[in-house]
């Protein structure tokens, strides 16, 4: 799930947290425990942003796709000169095409453009991105290479949303139907596929969000619905078992739901009493395992721009990244975070490496606003003002968010 923001030129990408492989995109691979403007991008009129694990994305309102970070797999888009890339840049082989939503999964990343074509890149062991041409080794197994270029994937529909898992990609099709292809399980479960795959019992589906292995999809009529792995009560069935099929997601009836997002292991849903803009980095990254569905405990921040709006939350409690304060134990069926009730910026989750953005590195459960102390946009007609956060995006160990610049003359 892509969130996105009105473009125009008081607007700038900030970034913070974890910089080791340069996905805060400022020229270097330091930390940062306070948030800063990526300079390269304040020309470009940025509209979307996904953090990942390792890398980042940035879509601008000309249909130009950014990425910059970890490249080992061709997560960038193109092949790799080095195992990291601290500042973005354009990914050629999308130029010619006007990307509107992309994501960014354990080692792959997908994107769709104004015309329904989906497209994949990254990491292809398990199918993920798509089909190639088969080749096997000299005992017969299948082998499968990275697509360091972006191919096109799921040729035969027309796409409006796509989703990335650690192993697998989801789509959204113009027709309100879910396709799935990859290695929905953990690797050894169940066999990867190439070829898209619809799920069945899902009609009028308004929007989609998958997780490191589980997925949700809201329909039209606001019915949730879960399926995938459920270890940590992440479908909100009320229980830990895993469903193959959809089931509807438990405590919701009665809600107007009006936006989903999918952690690794936890998932959130947002009441229309609000407005909100919400995304989550499907995976995680520890520094025992780099795998994307092997130790994903640092799967951690989650930032909401949120007024008088209601988010519920279920699954992994880890860490506070449930937002329900001291109590950080895992929920089975969603529940509401109260701790959110009134407040326009918040965030809540795991706090090291500075991600969560006010200069100290503190894991806490409780939502505190993050300060945006960065410059005012230069030739300002008038004085006063003030930057507001029009939306956010969480990775692993890092944060990027776009903020606009509020005339506070022309609000009197």
């Amino acid at each position: 799930m892509a969130s996105t923001a009105p473009s125009g030129a008081n607007s700038v990408v900030l970034a913070w947290g974890s910089g080791e492989d340069g996905q805060l995109g400022m020229g270097d691979w330091e930390e940062k425990d306070w948030v800063y403007s990526i300079r390269s991008l304040e020309s470009k009129n940025v509209v979307a942003v996904v953090a990942g694990s390792r890398n980042s994305l940035a879509i601008c309102d000309s249909g130009n796709l950014y990425t910059w970070g970890w490249n080992q797999r061709g997560t960038l888009g193109h092949p790799p000169e080095t195992k990291t890339e601290n500042v973005p840049s354009l990914v050629k082989a999308l130029a010619n095409v006007n990307i509107i939503q992309a994501a960014i999964g354990g080692w792959h990343c997908l994107a769709v453009d104004d015309q329904g074509h989906a497209y994949a890149w990254g990491g292809n062991e398990y199918g993920q991105c798509g089909e190639e041409p088969e080749r096997k080794d000299e005992h017969g197994r299948v082998l499968r290479r990275d697509i360091v270029i972006p191919q096109r994937c799921a040729h035969k529909l027309s796409v409006r949303q796509v989703a990335a898992g650690g192993t697998h990609s989801v789509v959204l099709t113009n027709e309100g139907h879910v396709w799935t292809w990859g290695q929905p399980w953990p690797p050894g479960d169940i066999k990867q596929i190439s070829t898209p795959v619809r799920v069945q019992g899902l009609e009028r589906v308004r929007l989609i969000a998958v997780g490191a292995f589980h997925n949700l999809a809201l329909t039209e009529e606001g019915i949730l619905w879960a399926w995938g792995n459920n270890e940590y009560g992440q479908l909100g069935t009320g229980d830990t078992q895993p469903r193959s099929q959809p089931i509807p997601v438990q405590g919701l009836s009665g809600l107007s739901l009006v936006d989903i997002a999918a952690g690794g292991w936890h998932s959130t849903a947002l009441t229309d009493q609000g407005e909100c803009s919400l995304i989550m980095s499907p995976f995680g990254k520890s520094s025992e395992s780099l795998h994307p569905y092997g130790k994903m405990d640092l799967l951690l921040n989650l930032l909401f721009e949120a007024w008088g709006s209601f988010v519920y939350a279920w699954g992994r409690g880890e860490h506070g990244r449930l937002g329900f304060g001291d109590d950080k134990s895992s929920r089975m069926v969603p529940q509401k975070v109260h701790l959110l009730a009134g407040e326009d910026i918040v965030q809540f989750g795991r706090g090291d490496h500075g991600r969560l953005g006010y200069g100290r590195k503190v894991t806490t459960g409780h939502p505190m606003e993050v300060p945006i102390d960065i410059p005012a946009p230069r030739n300002l007609p008038s004085p006063g003002g003030h930057w507001s956060a029009t939306s956010v995006a969480c990775g692993g160990r890092h944060t990027l968010a776009i903020t606009s610049w509020i005339d506070e003359a022309e609000h009197l």
